[in-house]
């Protein structure tokens, strides 16, 4: 974090205010995610093609907790673009759960579904959502939507995360490390397929990777919390070693902008992404489901940036 703080201190004092694109360079600071995460490579590839395809700007990327911080850097003023679950997002824009004060994000553009991992091990006793009861199990970083997800899953399921597991709150490369060093005996992460950590781990010799079912969870989540989540499957052989489907809980995915940005700079900074789709797919493949068909009020579930909705009104896509 303090790593964090010395980044946006050397960004902050180069910001210039988005509405000021029109008139000459702008610099944007572009909050990520984990480096073991996907978040961290697709923020790193969108300030490179930004900064190269779009004119007067400079785009900056940096590493965050996810996306409960990348949502209180926006609030503060010291990120123009984030990356963001759908329910962090919404929690956020209503000034809910874990936000004290509603913050003025609007959504760019809806991204990639982002699948809850549940992730053990053989050998840890855990087969099904109950076995965490009582086990050393981390619910992902402090300021991060994975902890407000697995908070979620595991209040369907009838368990406390503060009473019936023993709760550690590390990122995903950190939980793998600890799951290797027997110091962790699961750990939960939202993030696109494959995750590197997941994969770092499914690859360790001696160990047996087993990503747990849960998506008996979902509906009792948007009975609560409304339809911000769905039934989803991970694939066989998405990590090494997982020789079945996972049934799991999915959560979209959204790139958020500060509501102030210039309505010319939100249509640039979409197109210039659909435009060059590409390259972003060389960074990370979750990029792939980049479409379309998935910028809808349902998915985006807060409102879009006017400026991204002219873009894609262009592009045939109806909000109504």
């Amino acid at each position: 974090m303090q790593r964090l703080i010395r980044i946006l201190a050397v960004v902050a004092g180069a910001l210039c205010a988005a509405a000021c694109y029109a008139q000459g360079k702008v610099n944007i600071f572009v909050a990520s995610g984990p480096t073991s995460g996907v978040y961290y490579p697709l923020g790193g590839g969108l300030a490179d093609v930004l900064t190269k395809f779009v004119p007067n700007l400079n785009a900056t990327a940096g590493t965050t907790d996810g996306s409960m911080a990348n949502l209180l850097l926006m609030g503060q003023g010291k990120a123009d673009v984030g990356f963001s679950m759908a329910d962090a997002s919404w929690d956020a824009y209503k000034g809910q759960g874990k936000f004290q004060k509603p913050i003025n994000v609007r959504v760019l553009m809806v991204l990639y579904p982002n699948r809850m991992h549940v992730v053990t091990v053989d050998g840890t006793g855990i087969n099904k959502m109950a076995d965490l009861k009582g086990k050393r199990v981390s619910t992902g970083a402090p300021n991060s939507a994975t902890q407000i997800m697995a908070y979620r899953v595991l209040e369907a399921y009838g368990i406390d995360p503060e009473k019936d597991i023993i709760r550690e709150r590390l990122d995903p490369g950190k939980s793998a490390e600890a799951i290797k060093d027997r110091k962790l005996d699961a750990f939960f992460w939202v993030g696109g397929i494959p995750t590197p950590a997941v994969t770092d781990l499914g690859a360790t010799p001696g160990l047996k990777l087993k990503l747990i079912d849960h998506s008996d969870a979902t509906d009792s989540m948007v009975k609560k919390y409304g339809p911000l989540y769905v039934k989803d499957t991970i694939p066989a052989k998405s990590y090494p070693g997982q020789d079945t489907p996972n049934q799991i809980a999915t959560v979209w995915n959204v790139l958020l902008a500060d509501e102030k940005m210039s309505d010319q700079l939100a249509y640039d900074i979409v197109k210039t992404i659909f435009e060059h789709k590409d390259d972003l797919v060389r960074v990370h493949a979750e990029a792939k489901n980049f479409d379309y068909k998935y910028q809808t009020p349902g998915a985006a579930v807060i409102p879009f940036h006017p400026g991204a909705k002219k873009y894609f009104a262009e592009k045939g896509v109806k909000f109504n």
